[in-house]
């Protein structure tokens, strides 16, 4: 007798077979203490021929293995015998879940196809002209953006265009410095490295500098996992370090970078980089709580402020315009601009502080802090705090 799984694999092999297979999920994993989280299986061409691409992901990574259909459709069975509960497969036919338990109890249900548009071999993206090159590129492939072959992968198109669009910010910015030949970097919650790799291979590679980059990160699994990429790329000069921004003793530097520190910790690197007197200060800010919990304007703004939403946009805005204010008080040229569009990320804002040597007049800064704290009726910003202004 065919059991459930058995049937399950069989309508897998022949969506495979007949190019309608659109994805596989797996999940619901059997042993809760396993780092292995789900599987995401689709069809992919590649220039050897059509193959089943796997994503593993774990908490801190993915990771991507490509089958021949045959072993890959022996894999997906072995895992579901062994690792996983359930599956939800998508044909342009129909949908397919299929539900175990521990006890053996076994359901395969039949749905209309939810997908029916989406099936099919998916083609790679050609190769675009970008900063960050995806083939050959050993650390794209080892923090999960590119496959072995050096192509993107489908779900990482927005990571690998904001990685480019972060190097192409920084080649602006640098065109108005001179770093005379050598540079040093701290880039503050430094997380996966995403951008942290990509500026190193920048810096050295393509404006062939003296780059010193250090990443400073609190969780010690992604710094060991950093690091052991960063010497596989031969990046001897790049560093992955233990340590929050408020606690870190920053030593000279040339650029300070803090992107998505939540909330008063944007403060904090900012801080950083103004005593360790950066030339380049770069903050991308994520949440604005302190000074949301503070405005609570007693004129006609409050008609703005009773409403979640309008509050919570406005309390960007107003943190974001003062710790600008407050870098140009301490002698920065100050841009503020759009990261990257909102449809890849709400957190966009990106404050740039470059050093100047131009004579500026502190007090009309911080009198116009002054003057929006009280329209808001702000007590105090965590920066001013910190710069006891």
């Amino acid at each position: 007798m065919i059991t459930s799984l058995d049937q399950f694999i069989d309508d897998f092999q022949s969506a495979t077979n007949s190019k309608n297979l659109v994805k596989l999920t797996l999940g619901s994993k059997r042993n809760k203490e396993a780092e292995l989280k789900n599987v995401f299986i689709k069809l992919v061409a590649l220039k050897t021929g059509d193959k089943l691409s796997f994503v593993y992901r774990y908490p801190t990574s993915d990771i991507t293995k490509n089958f021949d259909i045959r072993e890959g459709i022996a894999v997906t069975k072995k895992m579901l015998q062994e690792e996983f509960f359930n599956a939800d497969l998508f044909t342009a036919t129909n949908d397919f879940h299929l539900l175990q338990r521990s006890d053996g109890f076994a359901k395969l249900v039949t749905k209309p196809a939810s997908l029916p548009g989406k099936a099919g071999a998916q083609q790679h993206d050609k190769a675009k002209a970008r900063i960050i090159k995806a083939g050959n590129n050993t650390y794209l492939q080892q923090l999960g953006i590119t496959t072995a072959e050096g192509l993107v992968k489908k779900d990482m198109q927005d990571k690998y265009r904001q990685i480019n669009r972060y190097v192409e910010i920084i080649d602006g910015i640098l065109k108005e410095l001179n770093f005379n030949g050598a540079i040093n970097v701290t880039d503050m919650g430094s997380g996966k490295g995403y951008l942290t790799f990509a500026l190193y291979d920048y810096l050295t590679a393509t404006l062939k500098l003296q780059a010193n980059v250090s990443g400073i990160e609190m969780r010690e699994d992604l710094i060991h996992t950093c690091n052991k990429i960063a010497a596989a790329a031969g990046f001897e000069d790049l560093h992955f370090k233990k340590g929050t921004i408020a606690d870190t003793i920053l030593p000279s530097t040339d650029m300070l970078i803090a992107l998505h520190a939540c909330d008063t910790a944007t403060d904090d690197a900012i801080y950083k980089g103004i005593q360790a007197n950066a030339k380049v200060i770069i903050a991308a800010p994520c949440c604005h709580k302190q000074i949301r919990k503070q405005m609570k304007p007693d004129n006609v703004l409050s008609a703005i402020t009773k409403h979640g939403i309008l509050l919570e946009r406005q309390s960007e805005m107003v943190t974001d315009t003062i710790r600008a204010l407050l870098l140009e008080a301490s002698g920065y040229k100050t841009k503020v601009f759009e990261f990257i569009g909102t449809e890849h990320t709400p957190k966009n804002v990106m404050i740039v502080g470059l050093r100047s040597n131009h004579p500026f007049d502190k007090s009309e800064y911080l009198e116009k802090v002054k003057s929006l704290k009280a329209l808001f009726n702000i007590q105090q910003h965590y920066l001013d705090k910190l710069l006891a202004v």
